[in-house]
């Protein structure tokens, strides 16, 4: 039997659903400083004449990017809304289509 939750405990869910994304971001936030901090120093003391170590830079800072804007929800379609919406959608595509048979 499936349990039906109150408004409150939805909105609970949710609030803590969005600390766990946020704590997972800046995880990720800082594990990306450090590491690049540690690749440019390897990188200015073997190699001062290429900086490779930008390459992992722009590569990771995509990834930081991306990651960001799914957290900070700056496009619309990276929310669970969005995607709610969509299924919903598509079910709805599908049930029109088995009825027309």
């Amino acid at each position: 039997m499936e349990r039906i939750y109150t408004e409150e405990e939805k909105r609970y869910q949710q609030a803590q659903k969005r600390v766990t994304e946020l704590r997972k971001f800046y995880k990720h936030l800082g594990e990306f400083v450090i590491a690049n901090a540690i690749l440019a120093v390897i990188n200015l003391m073997t190699s001062p004449g290429y900086l490779w170590f930008l390459w992992c830079l722009f590569g990771w800072g995509i990834a930081i990017a991306m990651d960001a804007a799914k957290v900070f929800n700056v496009f619309p379609f990276f929310t669970k809304e969005w995607e709610e919406q969509k299924v919903k959608e598509i079910l709805e595509k599908e049930a029109k289509k088995e009825t027309k048979k």
